[in-house]
């Protein structure tokens, strides 16, 4: 037993070591000759750096699967699509052809402009008035909106996604379904290897140093009911905008300070979320069927996305959601018949 134990402890120090390492020598690389130790200049910085080194370290197992909780259907899950208006064209319709089209009930489009057009294609359309920028403030002016449109909805599971996102829905609630909506569930995947370390603002002149973990909005997360309504004293309102605030981190690390440090709920990993931070080559083909999101984008000019033989060609179809897609839902009117996967 203490040997196992031993050895379980050692694999996670290799780990974390290897991870530092994999950081420090792409700070050295970058750091001009004749400098002394490295710096990050920011939280992008630090960002993107542990991201490079997550996707170089082999991908995690998968989760087993949990026995069903209670019956749910597509109609309990209110899913919030975050955009802004110059993506309406370049991704929104690629959405709403694809995986959107079978769920426009549970789908809440949340952009920063008015669009008469989009109005016609989607059921959900809600304008925050929040600016178009790709700011901290603007990102968690969006998430308040939709956290409080969630409340209102009365459903029973929260999800937020990206507009690079394909969301599998019949994945999505089976994987729901295995948790009681009542209780306290935070579902998602970091995009660090480690808890983030933050500042606390307390008062004026005092700060207070936390570190918790948060699943990325690239990914997607969702949250419970009975979870939601916990979190209304730093979320509804305008009360998640001050949170924000508070420890000056965007909106998916909002969301997770107020589950984590404030409320004390551990963040429930699950492998079956997927952001473009990841190197999406490595989910397995015969997989695909199973994941609860995917998502596309591009790394050092290369394209990032799931690679799998398809319905349509790679030049035809970049994302690879329309080939997806059909592999999901052969019977789409737009789908060739016949394909090998």
């Amino acid at each position: 037993m203490l040997k196992s134990c031993g050895r379980k402890l050692l694999l996670s120090l290799v780990g974390s070591m290897f991870t530092c390492l994999l950081v420090l020598m792409s700070l050295g690389a970058a750091r001009p000759a004749g400098q002394g130790a490295p710096g990050l200049r920011s939280f992008a910085d630090y960002f993107g750096r542990l991201s490079r080194a997550r996707r170089e370290m082999p991908a995690a197992p998968p989760s087993p699967p949990r026995p069903p909780a209670e019956d749910i259907s597509p109609r309990d899950v209110f899913i919030a699509v975050k955009t802004t208006k110059k993506f309406h064209k370049a991704r929104l319709e690629l959405l709403l052809d694809t995986w959107i089209s079978r769920n426009r009930d549970m789908t809440f489009i949340f952009t920063d402009g008015e669009d008469e057009e989009l109005k016609k294609q989607a059921r959900n359309v809600i304008n925050t008035n929040c600016s178009a920028a790709h700011s901290r403030q603007a990102l968690s002016c969006k998430m308040a909106v939709e956290y409080d449109k969630f409340i209102e909805s009365g459903r029973k599971w929260f999800c937020h996604v990206d507009d690079d996102n394909y969301v599998n829905v019949r994945t999505l609630v089976k994987l729901l379904s295995s948790y009681p909506h009542t209780q306290d569930i935070y579902i998602g995947k970091p995009s660090l290897d480690r808890p983030i370390q933050a500042t606390e603002r307390i008062s004026e002149n005092k700060m207070h140093p936390v570190h918790f973990w948060f699943a990325t909005g690239g990914a997607g997360f969702c949250i419970s009911r009975g979870l939601a309504l916990k979190m209304s004293p730093w979320a509804s309102g305008g009360h998640f905008m001050s949170t924000a605030e508070k420890i000056r981190l965007p909106d998916d690390c909002t969301i997770g300070y107020i589950i984590e440090s404030v409320l004390g709920v551990k963040l429930i990993r699950s492998n079956l979320f997927h952001s473009h931070l990841e190197n999406l080559h490595q989910v397995p083909k015969t997989e695909i069927h199973k994941q609860v999101t995917l998502s596309y984008g591009m790394f050092e000019n290369k394209r990032n996305s799931i690679h799998m033989k398809g319905a349509f060609s790679v030049e035809e179809d970049p994302s690879r959601f329309r080939s997806v897609h059909c592999l999901l839902y052969p019977d789409t009117p737009w789908c060739p018949a016949n394909v090998v996967y």
